[in-house]
Order: C-alpha cells, then structure tokens, then sequence
C-alpha cells in the first residue's frame, strides 16, 4: 500500500523505491492515480498532467480502434510520449491508472 507524503502531496508505489504515486478523482468521482515509475519527475508536473488527463476524461472504459481496424477494443490501454521538463518518457494510460515509464 502507499505511504502519504504529505510534504509534496504524493505517496511511494509499492513498487520500486523510487516509484511515486499522486492521486485524484475521476470528474465522476471515481479513484485515480498517476504513477512515476522513474522517481525522476517534478511532482508538480505530474500534479498538472494527473489533472490535464481528468480534464479532458481520459480515465474509465473508452472504446478505442486501431487503425485500419474494424473493431473497438473497450479499456485498452492507450501509450504515448510526453516531455516533463527536459526529459522525454512514456505515457501509459489504463482505465483509472497513468503510468510514467522510462523512454
């Protein structure tokens, strides 16, 4: 389970020792977290990404198809780039869930 930190509003993942949870809720209310497997991002800009992703409803079932594919797929995960501050990582984001990889 994660440990609070009240210090900076984000907790550790019981993951990796540098693993960093911030959590928030969905615009229905429903539990979310954004996960920074790295340790390596400002927490504020996972605060601002966390809240830019409910925001603009990325988190629950969405249905979503590949190109060229004549098939939705509901709840597939969906990844991309993003740069927090001068680095460059990987995006995963799953139904309640954003995972910060490395890139």
């Amino acid at each position: 389970m994660a440990d609070q930190d009240k210090a900076d509003g984000t907790s550790r993942d019981d993951g990796p020792p540098s693993s960093r949870v911030i959590e928030g809720r969905t615009r229905s209310g429903r539990p979310c977290r954004i996960v920074d497997s790295t340790g390596r991002a400002d927490p504020r800009d996972l605060k601002e990404l966390l809240d830019d992703l409910i925001r603009e409803d990325r988190f629950g079932v969405q249905g979503m198809s590949a190109a060229g594919e004549n098939r939705i797929t509901l709840g597939a995960p969906q990844f991309t780039h993003i740069q927090l501050g001068t680095e460059l990582y990987r995006l995963i984001v799953s139904r309640y869930e954003a995972r910060v990889e490395p890139f």
